[in-house]
């Protein structure tokens, strides 16, 4: 039964791994939020586990194109990047606490565990490029600033696209009667009708004004993409804060029409800027929202008795 379940979160990982992978590319990399995500939710003793999950599509990759890019980096190309987020996020943990004294998510230790693992994930990323040679003996391509910044911002955003949209998911979940979401209870939810309404149009809208505009217009409609993001997180704290970010993202990243833009560079720094800035707001707009929920209920009984 224990190998049962090893193997069961291995190739849970795995299935996980490839689609978010097939949803990704450079400025926007998914399985670093499912890896950042799984390593803060997941017991440390299925760790083991959830490496050789995401070994196994990586290491398929690499020997793939082995013939093409030699034999060195498909080895070097073969180890999974998870193996170097582990002891970040088991140190950062035994730290600091996921969720604070007062109930509200460590927004902190999450920006910061987010940050360190995108950089190591793109010093990763560039060490195994050094190892490329091509099937004619010429040299792969060089590691340049512009090319770190795609695959560190491209870490990060993915990593802050779903990681605080899966905490959040799962602290609606559990507050939930008998830890069951319904339809009925996301009708309700006002965080789901101020992003059905407010947040989707106004990025369906700017996404739709990039596809004919001029490159500073395009610009501009890249970097207001961020307002939905602060507009939701002062409506409903680090919740409307994760799940507008991630809608951003997806916007930001469908304007994406060549690798290594400067252009697109510079939009995903302001938005991942927007993006921490918010959040780590949210916590307080939250923490605020709580105690004015909690004044509130202590209130009511006070006026049953004076009726």
């Amino acid at each position: 039964m224990v190998w049962g379940r090893y193997l069961a979160v291995a190739g849970a990982y795995a299935a996980g791994y490839e689609l978010t992978r097939y949803f990704s590319f450079s400025h926007w990399m998914l399985p670093a939020g499912l890896r950042l995500a799984c390593l803060l939710l997941v017991p440390r003793r299925f760790w083991p586990a959830l490496a050789i999950g995401e070994a196994l599509p990586i290491a398929e990759m690499a020997f793939l194109h082995a013939s093409i890019f030699g034999v060195a980096w498909a080895l070097a190309a073969s180890i999974p990047p998870i193996v170097f987020c582990m002891p970040i996020v088991a140190f950062m943990r035994n730290r600091a606490a996921l969720v604070s004294d007062d109930g509200q998510i460590n927004m902190n230790l999450i920006v910061l565990v987010t940050l360190v693992c995108a950089a190591v994930t793109a010093a990763e990323n560039s060490l195994v490029l050094t190892t490329l040679v091509m099937s004619d003996g010429s040299p792969g391509t060089a590691v340049t600033v512009p090319l770190f910044l795609v695959w560190f911002l491209g870490a990060y955003l993915g990593a802050l696209a779903l990681v605080p949209t899966i905490l959040g998911l799962r602290e609606r979940v559990a507050a939930q009667p008998r830890g069951m979401f319904t339809w009925h209870a996301v009708r309700r939810s006002p965080l789901f009708r101020d992003t059905l309404f407010i947040a989707v149009p106004l990025l369906a809208l700017l996404t739709a004004l990039t596809s004919f505009t001029s490159d500073g217009a395009l610009q501009c409609a890249r970097i207001a993409m961020g307002l939905p993001v602060i507009a939701m997180s002062l409506r409903h704290g680090w919740h409307g804060g994760s799940v507008s970010s991630l809608l951003a993202s997806i916007a930001i990243a469908s304007t994406a029409f060549t690798l290594r833009d400067p252009a697109m560079i510079q939009a995903q720094t302001i938005l991942a800027f927007i993006i921490t800035t918010s959040l780590l707001f949210g916590v307080r707009v939250a923490r605020r929202q709580a105690a004015q929920h909690v004044l509130a209920t202590r209130e009511l009984p006070m006026h049953g008795r004076r009726r």
